[in-house]
Formats: structure tokens, sequence, C-alpha cells
């Protein structure tokens, strides 16, 4: 009975170890399952308006980039100036505004309003008082993103990055292409290189650093060049890369030799009630 016991008991620590051990790579299946169908989501959407909905949601998003320049005050916002952030580039009502492709480090997240921990969770958060993304000189757009998640991938990669790659930005029917100038690692509170430059159109990507442990900001920027022939949003994602079987193979594993055991047990207790 003891070594009954031992076994059973060997076989949940086993489970436990082999749970823990396939957590981020199950977890960050399922999250790149929903970034990838928030993507799809939002071109369908965006397929749907027609063309003068969307000059409309592109000229007030410019409009509203020209009035950050001369505030002072833009990464405080107020309320009624929150209020008409949210507004703007909210095409299917999710405060998506569209999404980013890095294809060096096969990169393609969502881009949501604001920075909010349940933003950041699932995908890229722009930060309120840096420009909208939608280009123009004079414009300089920040994008956060968390790194190290243990249940998705989002920047973890960023710091792979180096002068001269690329990134896209795609907002509505409209691709914005950066090639990447300047890496900084900064303190959290330091928001020199991300003020809006004269006639410069400017995005940096940020993220937390040293991996693991955050006390500092890595920026990496990009100035607005000419979209490339061949440069488009074919980057694959990670759970398109993984099939569901695959998935569902590491997910039933485990399930298998829990009820091996479960079964062993009470065979084993059947046959001890026969003998008596």
């Amino acid at each position: 009975m003891r070594k009954h016991i031992s076994t059973i008991i060997a076989g949940i620590i086993f489970l436990t170890g082999l749970s823990l051990l396939l957590y981020p790579t199950i977890s960050n299946f399922w999250n790149s399952k929903h970034q990838t169908q928030a993507v799809a989501d939002y071109s369908k959407q965006i397929e749907k308006m027609d063309d003068q909905e969307k000059e409309q949601a592109l000229a007030a998003a410019e409009e509203y980039n020209q009035t950050l320049i001369t505030n002072g005050g833009r990464f405080t916002p107020s309320e009624e100036e929150d209020t008409l952030y949210d507004s703007l580039l909210d095409a299917n009502g999710t405060g998506m505004m569209g999404y980013i492709t890095i294809p060096e480090i096969r990169c393609k997240l969502p881009i949501y309003h604001g920075v909010e921990d349940s933003v950041l969770q699932v995908g890229i958060g722009h930060i309120e008082g840096s420009s909208l993304p939608v280009g123009g000189k004079g414009t300089h757009c920040v994008l956060s993103g968390h790194r190290g998640l243990p249940s998705a991938k989002l920047f973890t990669d960023l710091d792979k990055l180096e002068k001269g790659d690329i990134f896209l930005l795609h907002i509505y029917d409209k691709v914005l292409t950066y090639e990447i100038d300047q890496i900084s690692i900064v303190e959290p509170e330091d928001y020199g290189l991300l003020e809006i430059e004269d006639g410069k159109d400017l995005c940096t990507l940020l993220t937390c650093t040293p991996y693991g442990i955050n006390t500092q900001r890595l920026l990496v920027r990009g100035h607005r060049i000419e979209n490339r022939s061949g440069d488009d949003s074919r980057v694959t994602s990670d759970a398109a890369e993984v099939s569901s079987l695959t998935v569902a193979v590491c997910v039933a594993i485990p399930l298998l030799i829990i009820s091996f055991l479960v079964v062993d047990l009470s065979i084993r207790r059947s046959r001890k009630k026969q003998k008596k």
C-alpha cells in the first residue's frame, strides 16, 4: 500500500512539474491566437468602412496630433482630453487602433488605446500624449509593450532589433514603415527622447529592461521611410506556426496520465476487495 501511495505521489509531482513546464507555451499559444483573431476582426471592420469614413477618421487623428505640438501637459491629459482621445481611431469599438508588424522578430500585435494593465496583457498600448499612429511631420508616436510575461511573448524580443531594421504600423487601410535609427536605455521617468521633433515623423517602441528586472526602459526609435516593395503584414504569428493538434497533444498527455493513475488505483482497490 505504501509503495502504491508513493507511486501516486510521484505521479502527482511529475504532472505538476509538467504543467509548469507547459504553461508558458500553451498560454502564449492562446494569447497569440487571440491577437491573431483581433487583427483579423479589425481588418474585416476596416474593409466594411467606406473611403469617406476612413478619410474622416484619419483626418481627425491628424488634427489631434497638431494640438499636441503646443500642449506642454500632453502626458497628463484632462478628463475632457481623455474622452476625445478614446473616440479617435476606434473603428470597431474595442479601442484597437490598428496593429504593428516587426518582420525581424516575427511579431504581429494589435495596438490599443492607453497602457492599462488589461491592455498590456494582450497587446501593445499607445501612450496617450504621444502622437496618434498616423504619421506626418512633427509627430512622435510611442507604443509600449510588456516583455517576459509567462503568458504572452509581446515585446520580449525587442532587444534583438538593430539599427536599420524596420517595423510597420497598419492603421485603417494605411501602412506606415519606420526604419530603426536609435536604440536607447533610459530611466522610467525620463521622457526626453519621446519629445516631438520639428519636421520629423518618428515612432518609438518602449519596453522594460533588463529582462526580468525591469528597472529601466528600452527605447527603439524609428523614422518614417517610404514603403518598400514586399514589406507588408505577412508575418506569421506564433499561434499560426503551432498547430492546434500540437497543443491538444500537450494538454492531452497529462490528462491521460492522470486518468491512467485513477483507473489503476481503482483496479487495485477492486482486486483487494475481491481477495477479501
